[in-house]
């Protein structure tokens, strides 16, 4: 079956071939690092991570591109808050970034890239934008002038009637005020020492020139794929687009790919919101942050995911009989079994339809007339694309029944008494202490 992805620059699933096969240029917008990342956030970066390995169990050789923002109006002002510099800021929020991402088992980026590091690609796209006159000189920046690009917000679906379009500073806003906006900040106080030397003048990088500039540099004028969430298709993907064809010319990006949200209740997962859960209150509750991973694939990735401590004890509980129906098959591997192996590629090729994948292993684990050698080998073929790691889960897993049989035995038997008497409550304690000791 031929790789098909939703484009949300089309709204449709395209077929997918990639410029220059079998290279795929892949970019994803990457943590702003003034402050932990939420399991939203994280929900993305997992998503990002199944794409490459799909890709890549596909044939397909990815060079993945990721940018880190480490200079914007949030770590400014979050570094002013702390008392501390901008770099020492930046590297402690992104080092737990990537401790998160790689609790999680997502591979890191062939390439990351840092905003601060990459200020004079930066400034080099602003001269040519302004000499080809598309963006213009203010008091306070250099902007952009939306009414000079071609389609501006098509990937938004956005439609500009008024003429007289004012301009905007900060790097967010929403999509019923689209406005000229920042592709450089002159220097001003509240930046205290955080400026760049420029032709146009002294100052820093608006946050949506950052990717554009990162982008290309690393992966060409035309990227293969460009993600991200939903949150930034406005104003940030459509700034990107626009500020890209109007330097080049060229298609910025041929396909768009955006995932669904983490809700809390009826509201979106934001900092703003301060309905935050991060990785590290997940496992402090005492759940494997792979059990969240479970929890993303169990839903398709453009689906908004509603998330509840109730839902994650769910894919934990999944997680832990997965992982022990893997590891009474027959340790020696066998061969993968084609007919189990085109379905799983064939559901994958759909727009990554990892709900489906996942049925599929619990309908393999089932299957009687699938010897277990080859059961092994071909859990292992799909977990190259899952990234579940069911060989270092299997071990964990046994070393801990190894350590503690009769305490988890005991605690067992004392939660099944107590549901039978229908005391939840203890029955809940008891469950909280089988997982502490499991996920320890």
């Amino acid at each position: 079956m031929a790789l098909k992805f939703y484009n949300t620059l089309s709204g449709k699933k395209e077929i997918f071939n990639p410029i220059k096969p079998p290279i795929v240029g892949l970019y994803q917008c990457g943590p702003t690092v003034y402050g932990v990342a939420h399991i939203g956030n994280l929900r993305t970066y997992i998503t990002n991570d199944i794409l490459r390995r799909t890709l890549e169990y596909n044939g397909f050789k990815v060079n993945q591109v990721m940018n880190i923002t480490d200079v914007d109006d949030k770590t400014i002002r979050k570094s002013h808050e702390e008392k501390t510099s901008l770099k020492e800021l930046t590297s402690r929020y992104e080092k737990i970034f990537l401790s998160d991402t790689d609790s999680l088992n997502i591979l890191r980026p062939v390439s990351i890239l840092r905003a601060t590091e990459n200020i004079a690609g930066m400034v080099a796209l602003i001269k040519k934008l302004l000499e080809i006159g598309v963006a213009y000189k203010a008091a306070d920046g250099i902007y952009f002038d939306i009414s000079k690009s071609e389609n501006y917000g098509k990937l938004a679906n956005l439609k500009i009637e008024n003429s007289a379009v004012s301009r905007i500073i900060n790097d967010e806003y929403d999509k019923e005020n689209p406005r000229d906006f920042a592709l450089w900040k002159f220097r001003a106080e509240e930046d205290g020492e955080v400026f760049f030397d420029a032709p146009f003048g002294s100052g820093r990088p608006g946050w949506h020139i950052e990717c554009s500039a990162m982008a290309m540099s690393a992966l060409g004028e035309t990227l293969d794929i460009h993600t991200g969430g939903q949150d930034l298709i406005f104003p940030h993907h459509a700034n990107e687009i626009a500020q890209s064809e109007a330097a080049t010319g060229k298609q910025f990006s041929r396909f768009w790919l955006h995932g669904g949200f983490v809700n809390m209740g009826s509201d979106k997962m934001s900092k703003s919101l301060g309905n935050i859960i991060t990785l590290k209150d997940v496992v402090e509750r005492n759940f494997h942050p792979l059990a969240f991973r479970y929890l993303a694939l169990t839903l398709h990735y453009r689906t908004p995911m509603r998330f509840s401590w109730k839902a994650l004890e769910a894919s934990q509980t999944t997680l832990l009989r997965l992982i022990d129906h893997f590891s009474k098959l027959a340790k020696d591997v066998g061969k993968i079994n084609n007919e189990y192996g085109e379905n799983f590629k064939e559901f994958l090729n759909d727009d990554i339809d990892t709900p489906q994948a996942l049925a599929l292993v619990w309908k393999l684990i089932k299957d009687v007339n699938v010897a277990d050698r080859d059961k092994r080998a071909t859990m292992l073929d799909f977990d190259r694309v899952l990234g579940l790691n069911l060989e270092k889960l299997e071990k964990e897993l046994k070393k801990t029944i190894e350590l503690v049989p009769e305490e988890i035995k005991t605690l067992a038997e004392e939660r099944e008494k107590a549901r039978k008497e229908k005391n939840f409550k203890k029955s809940d304690e008891l469950r909280k202490a089988i997982n502490e000791i499991l996920v320890k």
